[in-house]
């Protein structure tokens, strides 16, 4: 995989990879950045989130179960002193739909963080990921 950034200006860049999107990277400081875009940082939350999100509906959807809503929020901890790190992360996932077993949802977690997400996996050796879940009938 290769990906790139390039500066617009103070401390605006826009981010592609090999898919052809382009992400806004933006930032603060009393220079004047515009303030313009995704943080980096928040990045890495969101592509845990996502990743694990598409690794635990898929799993769900092959189990034939009927999830008609899909969240997946994390809560990272950072360091309060510089490069202010994740120390640790919360994966806190809401599942809607009409008779969603619990077992099929921590099968479908735990698979997604021992086997299938690149993510969780690399995160995962810098910082403890925990995980809950709710289900939510409807």
């Amino acid at each position: 995989m290769d990906a790139k950034v390039v500066w617009k200006s103070g401390l605006g860049f826009d981010g592609t990879a090999d898919s052809g999107f382009t992400l806004p990277l933006g930032g603060y400081n009393e220079k004047g950045s515009q303030n313009d875009g995704f943080r980096p940082v928040e990045l890495l939350a969101i592509g845990l989130a996502g990743c694990t999100a598409m690794d635990v509906i898929s799993i769900l959807e092959k189990k034939c179960l009927q999830v008609t809503a899909f969240e997946v929020t994390v809560h990272a901890i950072r360091a309060e002193e510089h490069p202010k790190v994740f120390t640790q992360a919360e994966l806190f996932f809401r599942i809607t739909g009409k008779d969603i077993d619990s077992k099929s949802v921590e099968r479908a977690i735990e698979l997604s963080s021992t086997k299938y997400c690149p993510a969780s996996a690399m995160l995962g050796k810098a910082f403890p990921i925990t995980t809950r879940y709710e289900i939510i009938e409807g």
